[in-house]
């Protein structure tokens, strides 16, 4: 007999990076023995690196075990009519110690044709910025693929870029085609299309440890950059306290900023979707089906579909709460 769904935490899957650093343990207090840690991918079904629960009586299933054995229960009957055992996000937090390299993700016709992929739409919200911390989001003009293409071979295509100061709070959507780089000193959360494909259009012309540099993806690339795409990537939002803030909503996910202070909030899934929290400060406990489950800053927790009626209560608290 299948076991009764609850709120679902899974356990962190770290990525060493070449940009990496410690924020995620020594901020986020995330347990890892690994140097240069860039990412902890949080819920994930990207092949080779499958969640597994950390808590509950589900402990130790993987996602995709969970999916085939629940299946709409646990992502909702639209989702499961769209995706099928395949889990739609990727959820993350990352930690830029260095540049990024400048990088863009292809759209799903692209992806399914040349990787048999999603394609990667994202947004992030950061959670923390040094005091000159940036990031590089399309580009500072209009630019066409031979002006682009220019730059490229000049190694000057930082000076066509938009480069964004950044501060906690700040958010981005990142469309499929725009270019874009993390800048350093940027920690932030990731939610984005369950895809792992990345076009690396320039990279600084850093070497690893090995004085290797890492591989440019400029052919596959320049058909997929939206050169005209509208400079609408800087999302603003209301912060209203105990109240649900619509973040962004786009075809593959919808995110909103729920800052919840001295209050029980109750809540109604009404959306035919599983819904997911992360947790970007402070400290909140998730009442569901007798299952009581406490997230703090660094956290992410999954609330089945199945699961219609929950609490969540906290003395100071900021969420993401994502659903497609």
């Amino acid at each position: 007999m299948s076991k009764k769904l609850h709120p679902i935490k899974f356990q962190p899957i770290f990525k060493e990076k070449i940009w990496g650093g410690n924020k995620l343990e020594t901020v986020l207090e995330k347990k890892t023995n690994a140097s240069s840690v860039g990412e902890s991918w949080e819920i994930s079904a990207v092949e080779d690196a499958i969640s597994i629960v950390a808590n509950g009586p589900l402990k130790g299933e993987s996602l995709q075990s969970l999916l085939k054995e629940y299946t709409s229960n646990l992502i909702g009957n639209k989702n499961y009519e769209t995706f099928g055992n395949k889990f739609p996000l990727l959820i993350k937090f990352i930690d830029a110690k260095e540049d990024l390299s400048i990088q863009l993700h292809p759209n799903n016709e692209l992806a399914l044709e040349r990787h048999n992929s999603f394609g990667k739409t994202e947004m992030w919200y950061v959670m923390q910025a040094e005091k000159e911390a940036n990031l590089i989001v399309g580009f500072n003009q209009e630019v066409t693929s031979e002006k682009y293409l220019k730059h490229l071979q000049n190694k000057t295509l930082p000076e066509i870029l938009n480069f964004d100061k950044v501060k906690t709070g700040d958010t981005y959507f990142i469309d499929v085609g725009r270019v874009h780089a993390i800048g350093a000193g940027v920690m932030l959360a990731e939610i984005q299309q369950t895809s792992d494909i990345t076009y690396r259009v320039y990279d600084w012309d850093r070497v690893d440890a090995n004085g290797k540099s890492r591989d440019l993806h400029n052919d596959l690339a320049i058909d997929a950059i939206g050169f005209n795409m509208k400079d609408d990537f800087r999302v603003s939002y209301s912060k209203i306290k105990n109240e649900v803030n619509k973040l962004v909503s786009c075809l593959y996910f919808t995110t909103n900023y729920l800052p919840i202070q001295n209050n029980n909030i109750q809540k109604f899934n009404t959306f035919d979707s599983f819904i997911i929290y992360i947790c970007v400060e402070g400290e909140a406990t998730i009442n569901a089906s007798g299952f009581i489950e406490t997230i703090k800053k660094g956290e992410t927790i999954l609330i089945p579909a199945a699961i219609k009626l929950f609490e969540i209560k906290a003395k100071k608290a900021e969420l993401l709460e994502v659903y497609i």
